[in-house]
């Protein structure tokens, strides 16, 4: 059996390695699909008095950009992620804006967080990856101010989101080494649960706990989607080695799967996520 140190060093070695790799590569289209999530996180803290703002699991930095760009220089926004590749697009683009971002390379499961730096702390689809999230939201417990906000967005279950997962459905016959989704994480769905969700944030110490369904339309254009799925989430990790005739025949498998999505010239899909906030207690 794993133990939490063991989860630790694979995702150090899966976000530094091909999958943060990957999400750099596809930076600009993951922007684009996610966007409408980047718009609900900066409304909230546009509409708050939040000047502190953590981004946990900020990848590369594309809503950390978006609130520093909200709260000028006045505010403080901090990214914090894994991922060295990453982090570094990140620093790069605040850098060509000028903005004041701030980013750390780091665990936020373990990171030593000044205590009680924030009053807001948010994720786009950063938070489903902890060893010990119990652990994780506890030490993001201790970073937040009397009263801070958490709100965060993650994923529903695989079966509520088939366009995430059908690229592995449909290469599963060719590819036997496709590594099993884990509904209990770490990984994409590890939120899937609600009441799993809620008893996290209950004994890390979290109150006024909601999770609401949040079901958005993200597109991209279709020129760009044997990009999608040769560059990010399983497959890539498991086609990179195969044999020229033996990747041919899983891109003519993978590609029909994806035809249900495609509306003309864009790709278009519904992602079925929780938008879970909770609150510092006072």
């Amino acid at each position: 059996m794993k133990t939490a140190d063991d989860i630790r060093r694979e995702q150090r070695e899966l976000w530094n390695g091909s999958s943060g790799k990957g999400w750099v590569a596809a930076q600009d289209l993951l922007d684009m699909m996610f966007r409408p999530f980047e718009d609900v996180l900066t409304e909230a803290v546009d509409s708050s008095p939040a000047k502190a703002v953590l981004d946990v699991g900020c990848g590369a930095g594309a809503t950390t950009l978006a609130m520093s760009r909200l709260v000028g220089s006045s505010g403080r926004c901090t990214g914090v992620d894994i991922s060295e590749p990453l982090i570094a697009v990140a620093r790069a683009r605040a850098a060509r804006e000028s903005l004041p971002a701030e980013f750390v390379v780091a665990d936020a499961e373990t990171c030593a967080f000044d205590a009680a730096a924030y009053d807001a702390i948010v994720s786009r689809f950063g938070v489903m990856f902890f060893a010990d999230p119990v652990a994780a939201f506890s030490n993001l417990r201790r970073a937040a101010r009397t009263g801070a906000a958490l709100r965060i967005v993650a994923w529903r279950g695989a079966d509520e989101n088939p366009f995430m997962t059908a690229a592995e459905r449909a290469a599963a016959g060719l590819l036997p080494e496709m590594p099993m989704r884990s509904a209990g994480g770490p990984g994409q769905f590890a939120f899937g649960d609600r009441e799993r969700v809620q008893h996290i944030l209950r004994e890390s110490d979290w109150v006024d706990i909601d999770l609401s369904p949040l079901d958005l339309v993200c597109t991209f254009p279709e020129v760009d989607l044997i990009r999608y799925f040769t560059t990010l989430g399983p497959l890539p990790r498991l086609i990179g080695d195969l044999d020229q005739a033996s990747r041919a025949r899983v891109m003519e498998a993978v590609r029909p799967a994806f035809d249900p999505y495609v509306l003309g010239s864009e790709v278009q899909f519904t992602a079925a996520c929780w938008l879970v906030t909770a609150r510092a207690p006072r």
